[in-house]
């Protein structure tokens, strides 16, 4: 499989507002029963704080933009909450007529830079609005995830919930700002809003690399294939690739990720977070560029051979 790069579709430039200063943190598409694509992320305002809304691309020609959320879909948590400041995307996944969507919510404490853990909230039109299932995390504090237990993939399978997702309780000292160490680990369960406390290691970082995560996994006719994001102490930030026969158990071919970074412009420095989805008998990936996305997001289509 390869793929073609787009360029940039949705620019933060163009649409800003009081909430969307800059930044399309973690794009997640899901297709639309109306034909289009919309693209749940992660908008941040001028003090940097994300609220989720989307972006619906054109389903004939995912390069053009239909719309652009004018209000959040997902707004901040309750003051002493664990999503009091900011939101970002995990997965949004149709589910009984519903849009369920997981999400990362983000708390500020005196002595770690942030705790960054697992929210449900549930829609019934179309992604305009999310209703919050519960106040406290669906993922929570567990022995190994005490600052980070963010789900990035979820599916329904066979009456069962399959999560994939990072997690981490340490920090990475670079230049002397502190970044998140994590892991990617997987668990299942029958109820959201009662999973197991923790979960099971599926891919550790590897040196140089102190971070791997956004998990996003996808169902193929011979298993699964996972997409993540790596961070390196030398300041790289580029995705890799995994194979699985079952999900739990995962073989890393890093060189089989499809993209580079371009010689120049917003993806020159960071390439992070891709994400596939099909429209129009073609698959494509969303994903961001430099500084997470700052700029926005990009758009990438298979070639055909």
């Amino acid at each position: 499989m390869a793929f073609e790069k787009l360029g940039l579709v949705y620019s933060a430039a163009e649409h800003r507002s009081e909430w969307t200063k800059d930044s399309a943190l973690t794009p997640t598409p899901v297709l639309h029963p109306d034909g289009f694509v919309r693209v749940f992320a992660g908008f941040r305002d001028a003090q940097g704080i994300s609220r989720i809304g989307y972006v619906d691309l054109d389903g004939r020609d995912p390069t053009r933009v239909l719309r652009v959320s004018k209000h959040p879909a997902l707004d901040i948590g309750r003051d002493g909450c664990f999503d009091d400041n900011g939101v970002i995307l995990g997965d949004v996944v149709w589910h009984e007529g519903s849009l369920f969507l997981f999400y990362v919510g983000f708390q500020l404490v005196v002595k770690a830079k942030f705790l960054a853990f697992t929210g449900l909230a549930v829609s019934v039109d179309g992604g305009e609005t999310f209703v919050r299932q519960s106040e406290a995390p669906i993922i929570d504090r567990a022995p190994g995830q005490t600052t980070i237990g963010a789900v990035h993939t979820a599916a329904h399978e066979n009456g069962r919930w399959r999560l994939w997702y990072a997690r981490g309780d340490d920090w990475q000292c670079l230049d002397g700002t502190p970044f998140p160490r994590y892991e990617i680990c997987y668990m299942e369960g029958k109820d959201l809003l009662a999973l197991p406390r923790s979960g099971t290691l599926c891919i550790s970082p590897e040196e140089p690399e102190y971070r791997i995560g956004r998990p996003r996994v996808y169902r193929e006719a011979d298993g699964y294939v996972m997409y993540f994001t790596k961070g390196t102490v030398g300041g790289d930030y580029v995705p890799g690739k995994a194979y699985s026969a079952d999900g739990t158990r995962w073989l890393r071919k890093d060189e089989d990720f499809e993209l580079t970074l371009s010689g120049e412009g917003w993806d020159s420095r960071h390439l992070c977070y891709p994400s596939l989805f099909t429209a129009g008998g073609r698959r494509y990936m969303v994903y961001n560029g430099n500084d997470m996305g700052r700029d926005g997001f990009g758009l990438a289509v298979e070639v055909r051979e």
